[in-house]
């Protein structure tokens, strides 16, 4: 049973069609990556599949029971408003020190529950975002760009830290990503999205397919070149065992 599926889904948004024709599904435990450019409807894409946009025509089922948690692109939280990371992770609903200390470990940042919001670093941020999405259990895990404005180092360790999440709680992760090198090395299927979905398949797949290559040009090989390597030397590691 797919946690969500998308058919022929089209969501206009001021007029145009943001999406157009959009199939997907996705099963327990894999993790999907939707790439394309800026403006391809990706957040739009998301957002349908949450519930908190309404398709213009075509339908997303999810799983009866589904719960899902999002880790948005980013948020802004008035500097002037006192706030700690615990009574941050208590809202919109009280939450028991338990279940915070819990979700925070999971999301890395044990630490930081009684850290001010406005002190965190960008990646101890993210985290806490992870955290609070984390405090719904979620059977699919949903993140917009998760590592906008993280260096490269932070970046990695964020994704290290997903991987992590996905193995402890069985969960599918769905993730808009624009680090094509992490995307290459990390997914089970990539979505190559430009309004409509162009390519899809394994990341290999992808990588190699025309369209892709018109979106992003030829050099994205080097992350290609990435994921064969990690692949290779994971499969000559289990080779050696």
């Amino acid at each position: 049973m797919s946690l969500v599926t998308a058919s022929d889904l089209t969501v206009r948004l001021g007029g145009h069609a943001a999406l157009s024709h959009v199939d997907f599904a996705i099963e327990p435990g894999e993790i999907v990556t939707v790439v394309g450019p800026n403006g391809s409807g990706k957040t739009t894409f998301l957002r349908a599949i949450i519930g908190a946009l309404r398709p213009s025509s075509g339908r997303v089922e999810r799983m009866a029971g589904l719960t899902m948690g999002y880790v948005p692109q980013g948020l802004s939280i008035d500097p002037t408003l006192p706030l700690t990371v615990a009574r941050f992770l208590s809202l919109p609903r009280r939450r028991s020190s338990a279940e915070i200390g819990a979700a925070l470990a999971q999301a890395g940042a044990d630490a930081l529950g009684a850290r001010q919001m406005v002190d965190l670093s960008g990646g101890q941020f993210q985290r806490v975002l992870l955290a609070r999405a984390l405090l719904e259990r979620p059977q699919l895990l949903i993140l917009d760009e998760p590592t906008t404005g993280l260096d490269q180092a932070g970046s990695a360790a964020f994704y290290h830290q997903i991987d992590t999440v996905r193995q402890q709680l069985n969960c599918a992760v769905l993730m808009v990503s624009h680090e094509l090198h992490v995307v290459m090395s990390a997914s089970d299927r990539v979505i190559c999205l430009n309004g409509h979905v162009c390519c899809h398949g394994t990341p290999d797949v992808v990588a190699s397919a025309p369209e892709y290559r018109a979106l992003f040009g030829s050099g994205t090989q080097g992350a290609l070149a990435l994921y064969r390597h990690d692949h290779d030397h994971h499969h000559h590691a289990e080779a050696a065992e």
